[in-house]
């Protein structure tokens, strides 16, 4: 999505403003493409066309304030207190705010001037990609920012979850774009202003989806880049992040410059970026991704996806574990094997899986809550959260060294050390002060004090004890006070005088003589009353007032401190919460296993796709609970044609469940690759380098795409990019057109994928004539979806086995539909007839065999040489001389 907000056509002047809305003219010419919130006392106030706009998202009334230059002031509001849900929906749609906020209280203003205003400036700028406050958040979903950046014909995604502090830099071809950023899903991405000119990345940026904010090209430029770079990690060198290329210099680079405006120069704590390539995840393309419905339905819901259907984490921080382990499957079957190792040890130690999910409840997020206290949003209850996930850890590490079946595998192991506050000096430190100091009521603010607990600062027990017991304290006084001058007398207090003495005017005379006119000090005499004070009581009238105050800034000196003790320790307590994470999934997912009675695949580097009485894991769980069993289904790959056909022509009658059936083996590819055991009696899995998925039918109206168009787009980028590795589902290839044109469409991409691409792949189809191929080609093979006539109703069996369906069964479909019984008769008498002739419109035997048909010479319109060579230009990072040479050989080229 684009946001809404844009500069206005002419800049307001601030020309006649009041000292006020001169600061908001200063603010808002800051951040002219932004909603402007500005602090007034208890509201954040939003002027001129920021109030229009916001009043119109926000369904809050609109009003005029005052008088610009002759003309109304627009105006809108929202309370302080109720601030992030308004936040929230206007992020949401797609807006930019800048926060105006108060620097200073408005007495230390007042100290200035009786004129003097309070001193304003822009302290944040929110945008999607660095919301940080959970209110804004989803607590089980990540927030990514990420940078895209072309260098020297490679291309560099960068990321940062600034929630958690996690950054990360894939260094891949141009042409992989897409399927990088749909699997990072990120909800702000930053692009050089000069990139949207290629028609391929403008096109990967439409398919991901996200705020997409354009940066000028020179943030990109890679010294200026690599120097913020240094200063966000405040380092004098990036050697030690493993030899950064050029273009992930450049996308780091642009992640700081955007941090540095909208952060206000507050420094977040970042991990060191983790680098990966192309070669460490399995590739799939936004297409695929919404087919499958891997971690949200194509409506946008978790519910109904695969990440709901197998997610059984106990905490958030593990549920976007999950989901980034279903996004990013792993090819390297080592590190899958440590993943699932990891899930089968908790799989035999049921009662130490619930223990330890049991403790896992009372974890919080602790690393959402670090980086909250680094960028200086946090409060005591963040403080909290690191004092209970250390504790938890504690706990989790004494647990599982107790077991006696065996030692942990290696990534429950690495996972125990990380969280074990023993360990570390510095994190048990932290959590005894945490422990001691924090007390049971723990406010969201470090302004509403009470978090600190008694015997922790003998000054802060001293001021609160004045605070609190000043009654006491001056009841005590007065009583002595009475009893040594012998003259009934009462202490009160009123705004002006502060407390005082007070008496009858006919009993006040001893008090102005010796020797009590030494202790008691005239203030004021009215009719019937006079007042006193003494120079106890004055400085105990000034202690009370500054009691509050006092305990307030020793509770918020004692709250900084731990903060910064713990933005200190960050890597281990960032390590601690990414160990917590992997215990809660691989408990998560041997719960999940055990209920499913998913088994654990074999993965290794075979072409072999193996899977016996496989199962939707979705449609299961959705049919189960419907009381209906699910019929499991076997199915047989093999790349290299050895122990099993390379191509399988699926047919059947519709809702027979070919779909089904197609998708289910593409998610057991994902499972097992993520990590996860599979629902299936087995599976052998050699490992997937790309998955491929057209199903299902749908226009893409705003790029001016038919259903047809849409689909054959998908198609040709399938039969670009499948290599010998990959998976590749296929339903339904050429329906949407004539039927000769469409089967002639599916006949040669069958073709091409058998030998050509040499996927494995599963092809669903109507178009019977397919079938045929499994005589034709090398290594293909027939399946289907069984279905039965009964007394004229059809049954579907859900039974896939081999060789081809006899019929599709379309007019008894038509029937379970609905179709009104008049068509459906005339329907079976059209198909008889048809089904009846003794001529077809072509004949099959007139089409390829085993080979390609030649292609027809084209006359190629291809690009010139020179503007080949202008196309393989970087002038962004060439030199004076080298430009003037690069022109003179385009010279020589025309």
């Amino acid at each position: 999505m684009n946001a809404p907000v844009t500069p206005p056509d002419a800049p307001l002047s601030a020309s006649g403003a009041t000292p006020v809305m001169a600061q908001y003219f200063e603010a808002k010419a800051r951040q002219p493409d932004a909603l402007v919130f500005f602090r007034m006392g208890d509201f954040y106030e939003l002027f001129f066309d920021d109030a229009i706009r916001a009043a119109a998202a926000l369904g809050i009334s609109q009003t005029f304030r005052g008088n610009h230059n002759g003309q109304p002031i627009p105006m809108a509001g929202v309370p302080v207190h109720a601030a992030e849900a308004y936040l929230a929906k206007l992020i949401r749609s797609g807006f930019k705010v800048a926060v105006c906020e108060q620097m200073e209280d408005p007495a230390e203003a007042r100290k200035r001037g009786s004129k003097s205003i309070v001193r304003r400036d822009v302290v944040r700028i929110i945008t999607p990609g660095t919301l940080t406050e959970d209110s804004l958040l989803d607590s089980r979903g990540a927030n990514r920012l990420a940078a895209i950046a072309l260098r020297a014909g490679q291309a560099a995604v960068a990321s940062v979850e600034l929630s958690t502090g996690a950054v990360e830099s894939l260094l891949l071809a141009p042409s992989g774009l897409a399927a990088a950023l749909a699997a990072l899903s990120p909800s702000e991405i930053l692009v050089p202003d000069r990139l949207f000119a290629d028609e391929h990345i403008a096109a990967a940026l439409k398919m991901v989806g996200g705020l997409v904010q354009p940066m000028a090209q020179a943030l990109a430029e890679p010294s200026a880049s690599e120097a913020r770079v240094k200063r966000l990690y405040g380092v004098e060198t990036l050697d030690g992040f493993g030899g950064l290329a050029g273009a992930e210099i450049s996308a780091l680079g642009l992640i700081a410059a955007h941090l540095e405006v909208t952060q206000a120069g507050r420094l977040p704590a970042l991990s060191p970026p983790r680098r990966a390539g192309e070669a460490d995840v399995m590739a799939i393309d936004p297409a695929t991704r919404t087919s499958l419905e891997i971690e949200k339905t194509t409506g946008g819901q978790r519910d109904g996806s695969l990440l709901g259907a197998i997610d059984r984490t106990i905490t958030a921080p593990g549920s976007r574990l999950l989901a980034e382990r279903l996004a990013r499957p792993l090819l390297d079957p080592a590190r899958i094997e440590a993943r699932l190792d990891a899930v089968q040890w908790f799989l035999e130690r049921r009662q130490l899986r619930e223990d330890v999910r049991d403790q896992l409840r009372r974890a919080g997020d602790m690393a959402r809550a670090l980086s909250r206290l680094a960028l200086g949003r946090g409060g005591p209850r963040d403080l909290g959260c690191l004092r209970d996930g250390l504790k938890v850890g504690e706990i989790l590490a004494g647990l599982a060294s107790g077991d006696v079946l065996g030692g942990p595998p290696a990534e429950i192991e690495a996972a125990l050390v990380a969280i074990s506050p023993s360990n570390s000096i510095d994190l048990s430190g932290l959590l005894a002060g945490l422990e001691a100091g924090l007390g049971p009521d723990l406010p969201a603010q470090a302004r509403d004090g009470g978090y600190v607990a008694e015997g922790i600062r003998p000054e802060l027990d001293q001021a609160r004890s004045l605070r609190d017991d000043s009654r006491r304290v001056i009841a005590g006084l007065e009583t002595r006070l009475a009893t040594d001058s012998g003259v009934p007398l009462k202490i009160r207090h009123n705004a002006v005088l502060g407390y005082f003495v007070e008496t009858t005017a006919n009993k006040a005379d001893p008090l102005f003589h010796h020797p009590h006119n030494t202790v008691f000090i005239h203030r004021q005499t009215l009719a019937n009353q006079v007042r006193f004070t003494t120079v106890e009581l004055a400085d105990l009238d000034a202690r009370i007032a500054q009691a509050g105050e006092r305990a307030l800034a020793i509770e918020v000196q004692t709250f900084e401190a731990w903060r910064d003790q713990a933005v200190a320790l960050a890597e281990p307590l960032r390590a601690a919460a990414a160990g917590l994470a992997a215990l809660d999934v691989a408990t998560g997912l041997a719960e999940w296993a055990e209920d499913a009675n998913a088994s654990r695949p074999v993965v290794d580097k075979s072409l072999c796709f193996d899977a016996k009485a496989a199962r939707h894991p979705v449609v299961e769980a959705a049919v189960k609970r419907a009381g209906d069993p699910f019929t499991p289904n076997d199915c047989c790959l093999d790349g290299s044609g050895e122990n099993g056909a390379r191509l399988s022509i699926v047919t059947g009658p519709n809702m027979a469940g070919k779909s089904t059936f197609l998708r289910q083996n593409a998610l057991l590819a994902v499972l097992a690759q993520a990590g996860s055991y599979v629902p299936a009696a087995s599976l052998t899995l050699g490992v997937v380098d790309r998955l491929f998925s057209r199903v299902g039918a749908g226009d893409d109206l705003a790029r001016g795409r038919s259903t047809f168009m849409a689909e054959m787009v998908e198609t040709a980028y399938i039969l670009t990019q499948a290599t010998p590795r990959s998976f590749v589902i296929l339903d339904d290839i050429g329906r949407g057109t004539a039927t000769w044109d469409g089967l002639a469409i599916a006949w040669a991409c069958a073709e091409a994928l058998h030998d050509t691409n040499r996927s494995r792949a599963l092809f669903a189809t109507h178009y019977h004539e397919l079938a045929t191929l499994e005589g034709r080609l090398a290594h293909v093979s027939n399946l289907s979806l069984r279905a039965k006539e009964w007394n004229g109703d059809l049954v579907f069996l859900h039974e896939c086995g081999p060789g081809p369906a006899d019929r599709s069964y379309g007019v008894q479909v038509a029937k379970l539909a609905g179709v009104p019984p008049a068509v459906v008769v005339r329907a079976r008498e059209v198909l008889e007839r048809l089904e009846t002739e003794s001529h077809s419109p072509a004949r099959l035997e007139g089409l390829p065999l085993f080979e390609m048909a030649a292609p027809a010479p084209v006359q190629k319109w291809g690009p010139s040489p020179a503007e080949e060579a202008l196309k393989a230009l970087e002038p962004d990072g060439m030199s004076p001389r080298e430009a003037l040479e690069a022109l003179y050989r385009l010279k020589g080229l025309t």
